[in-house]
């Protein structure tokens, strides 16, 4: 968790699938977290936006990329790009695990490369999975 920040995670979930929205906010929810919700990109990127203004920046944001009006992909970048704005760099910037059935090289060297991506699941999300990554990005002990 980022310095000054709450002890409770607040963590976005951008997923225009509702089944796979449903299930990321019930594993996160069981850690504490207060979970939002934005069903493309567009939202994604207003509600981080929303956040930073109300001094309560999301501490995750878990991110499809095939979603309609704002992919994935171009909402990370517009988000990195507010951040930057702002003058939040490096180890302040938020974390973000980047969910989708993509799993070839390109899409996810993008997602790490182009848009600066924390982490990559590929879906089916599974608990274990999402659980150790964000063990392994220092959200959760």
């Amino acid at each position: 968790m980022v310095k000054g920040r709450s002890a409770t995670l607040r963590i976005l979930v951008v997923e225009d699938d509702f089944m796979v929205r449903q299930v990321v906010r019930d594993i996160l929810e069981q850690y504490g977290a207060i979970v939002d919700i934005a069903v493309n990109g567009e939202e994604a990127v207003q509600a981080f936006r929303v956040a930073w203004r109300k001094q309560q920046p999301y501490d995750l944001l878990c991110m499809d990329i095939m979603m309609p009006i704002m992919d994935g992909h171009e909402a990370l970048v517009k988000i990195r790009e507010v951040e930057k704005s702002l003058g939040v760099i490096g180890p302040e910037e938020v974390k973000v695990i980047m969910l989708s059935a993509l799993d070839d090289a390109k899409t996810v060297m993008k997602a790490y490369y182009k848009g600066g991506a924390t982490s990559y699941i590929v879906k089916p999300i599974e608990k274990e999975r999402l659980i150790l990554e964000m063990q392994s990005i220092g959200l959760i002990p």
